[in-house]
């Protein structure tokens, strides 16, 4: 078993988790009582980690990407 340290946090998971569920960054960021900024920051901090995008943003929508999907299915696992 590999007990090295992730690059990212739960709290980072719950973040991409809540975006995923609600296809929104406003409102994961008001589910999650933090700023819609902090909430953005948050996701592209795992995404640069993780070299891949995990969600397709404009002004109006929010997609999930493939990455995302599988990101999502183990941090709910692991949450």
């Amino acid at each position: 078993m590999n007990f090295a340290p992730h690059p990212f946090t739960l709290r980072q998971l719950q973040y991409a988790v809540a975006v995923a569920d609600s296809l929104s960054f406003n409102k994961a960021a008001d589910e999650c009582h933090v700023s819609q900024p902090s909430m953005s920051a948050q996701i592209a901090e795992i995404e640069q980690v993780l070299g891949v995008k995990l969600f397709e943003r404009d002004r109006r929508q929010v997609l999930i990407t493939a990455a995302g999907l599988e990101l999502v299915e183990r941090a709910r696992a692991v949450l």
